[in-house]
């Protein structure tokens, strides 16, 4: 498989063929994890340290049950348990961790940037799991696994991506990689949630849903992120569903055959009505976490056989072993 990165930190350090090869080998592990035994030892002997500085119960959980169906030695640290709180720098932190050897590092962090900072700090592999506004790489992989599979392919669609962009580093990675894959992708929001550059990403912006969604393949809908605002974006919550919502009215203009996705978690009645977020007929909501650990377990493996190609290379004195 092609894949060369040495850490996964945003979609555009990837080639799409880097992300076919992330998302065929993703497919072999779906299977894995469907059967009454699922574990494998792409990772056995690997040390996987999970570095949360921001709450998460999907990501964290997903990372987590992904590192040990694969062998790996797994631990988590949460904020609350962090020296940060006791005022050290994110660079001190680094340099602890890197002391004690791990193999991968999964950070997420709410300031944009850190997770690269920390990159260059540690001899290991970094995996990006969402690092402010700016990026959440295997979201946006878990995401396009779902559309491929639900599809038959993942170029040539329309992608209405819906709500709150611009506090959604889950947008920002999936607009670059529907963007490397050939997808015509729309943006639909009111205008104090989609940023002033948007239509110079690539992507058409819509401030009316009927619009937006007209023809769409698959529609996307985002968290209202409220803890990343401030007062005064929307209007009300209900003023925000009436127009932004996706619900059966709105849907009727996407195409018969449209998926629904949502990252979570949701806001059922704000962003999504109930009743189309559990239709199994159009929802692949659950599909998308089943696929966020398949997902995360082919992005490790590759990290893992590319770091262990370094350590022999290196243990060979430049010959590859």
């Amino acid at each position: 498989m092609t894949f060369r990165a040495r850490h996964l930190l945003g979609i555009p350090q990837l080639a799409p063929d880097e992300i076919v090869a992330v998302l065929d080998l993703a497919e072999r592990y779906v299977d894995l994890n469907r059967r009454t035994d699922k574990r494998a030892d792409a990772l056995a002997g690997l040390t996987q340290i999970n570095l949360f500085f921001e709450p998460s119960t999907r990501t964290q959980a997903s990372f987590e049950l992904a590192g040990k169906r694969l062998g790996a030695d797994v631990m988590t640290m949460g904020i609350a348990q962090s020296s940060l709180r006791k005022g050290e720098t994110l660079i001190d932190t680094a340099m602890t961790l890197n002391a004690m050897h791990p193999d991968l590092l999964v950070v997420r962090h709410p300031a944009s940037g850190a997770v690269h900072l920390l990159a260059s700090k540690v001899a290991c592999a970094v995996i990006n799991a969402g690092d402010g506004r700016h990026e959440h790489p295997t979201q946006a992989l878990l995401d396009a696994l779902t559309i491929r599979r639900a599809k038959g392919r993942l170029t040539r669609l329309t992608v209405a991506i819906c709500g709150d962009i611009a506090h959604s580093r889950v947008a920002r990675s999936n607009i670059r990689l529907l963007g490397l894959m050939e997808n015509r992708i729309r943006l639909i929001g009111p205008p104090t949630l989609v940023p002033p550059g948007a239509a110079e990403w690539g992507c058409e912006v819509f401030a009316d849903m009927a619009e937006g969604l007209r023809g769409a393949d698959v529609v996307m809908m985002l968290r209202l992120q409220r803890e990343r605002m401030e007062g005064g974006l929307i209007p009300s919550e209900r003023e925000y569903f009436h127009r932004y919502g996706l619900d059966a009215a709105k849907l009727r203009h996407a195409r018969e055959d449209a998926i629904i996705m949502h990252p979570g978690p949701m806001n059922r009645g704000v962003e999504i009505d109930g009743l189309l977020a559990d239709d199994l007929r159009r929802s692949v909501i659950q599909d998308q976490v089943e696929m966020g650990v398949a997902v995360r377990m082919a992005v490790m493996d590759l990290l893992a056989r590319n770091l262990r190609a370094e350590r022999g290379l290196r243990a060979a004195g430049g010959v590859l072993v």
